[in-house]
């Protein structure tokens, strides 16, 4: 697999570059954004994924989530892909914020004409994992995982289904239970189609009530003044199914924080801390 540069700048003693590569599972150019310690010139270093959440693509954490300074002292790789493909053409593809580009929900589509393209969930779980260990200085044998909002439901459920690939998760505001908000309605719906029982394997609470673990602590920020809370987030069903089926969880109630980019980025450097010290040779 070959990889274009879009761009590279020194940033913090590392690399902050932008990277486009032609996709098998999407069947179109993917752009993905990584963040190279200059730890890595000594040799390979753990590699956390970062996933994005609803309108968004890869250039908005990497701009606004300010995670170089600190993956940069704790030499952490950082890879943030796109959220969709894009330029499928597909009917309706653009219409809603919610559905389509910048809202692929990290499944596999089963649906006519998403099933052609919409395969985030083995993009990020399978292909874009090889490309990374093929062209950049990281071990795949320490990877975390973690995203905001849509971006959150796809790291744990990545997480869950594949819990010797990643060592370590954790979310921002993640959608838990996508089957009980309208969010998740609709995408699963929309790629998975009408039956629900196809909906289970993409909801973390579903995953980890039907035994899913992952190996380590789960770690979740959610602000108490997100508008979307109680209406699409819903993180007391998700508390309640790792309590039930004993899995570790620490779900931390920030008073104050809403949805934002400034919500992420004040709790940035705490979710590297956690990946990196579950990521210890």
């Amino acid at each position: 697999m070959t990889i274009i540069t879009v761009s590279e700048q020194k940033a913090f003693g590392g690399s902050q570059g932008v990277y486009r590569h032609s996709s098998k599972e999407t069947a179109c150019d993917m752009e993905f954004s990584l963040f190279t310690p200059p730890a890595a010139a000594q040799g390979p270093v753990p590699v956390v994924y970062y996933l994005s959440g609803l309108t968004c693509s890869q250039d908005n954490v990497t701009t606004k989530g300010g995670f170089q300074r600190m993956a940069a002292e704790l030499g952490l790789c950082i890879v943030c892909p796109d959220t969709s493909p894009r330029g499928a053409g597909y009917a309706g593809e653009d219409d809603s914020y919610d559905f389509g580009s910048g809202a692929g929900f990290y499944v596999d589509a089963t649906q006519s004409p998403w099933s052609g393209m919409y395969r985030m969930y083995s993009y990020v779980s399978s292909e874009l994992p090889a490309l990374i260990a093929e062209h950049f200085p990281v071990d795949p044998n320490r990877s975390g995982i973690f995203g905001h909002s849509m971006g959150g439901h796809g790291a744990l459920t990545i997480a869950l289904k594949n819990p010797a690939t990643y060592r370590s998760v954790s979310a921002f505001a993640p959608i838990v239970a996508p089957m009980q908000c309208p969010w998740g309605e609709k995408a699963l719906a929309g790629y998975l189609g009408p039956d629900r029982e196809t909906w289970r394997t993409y909801d973390a609470t579903e995953l980890v009530a039907s035994g899913c673990r992952v190996n380590s602590p789960i770690l979740i920020d959610q602000g108490s003044a997100d508008g979307f809370l109680e209406e699409q987030l819903k993180p007391q069903l998700f508390e309640q199914a790792c309590r039930t089926a004993g899995q570790a969880l620490t779900l931390r109630m920030q008073d104050g924080y809403d949805h934002s980019y400034y919500f992420m980025a004040t709790f940035m450097e705490d979710h590297l801390r956690h990946h990196a010290a579950l990521l210890k040779d």
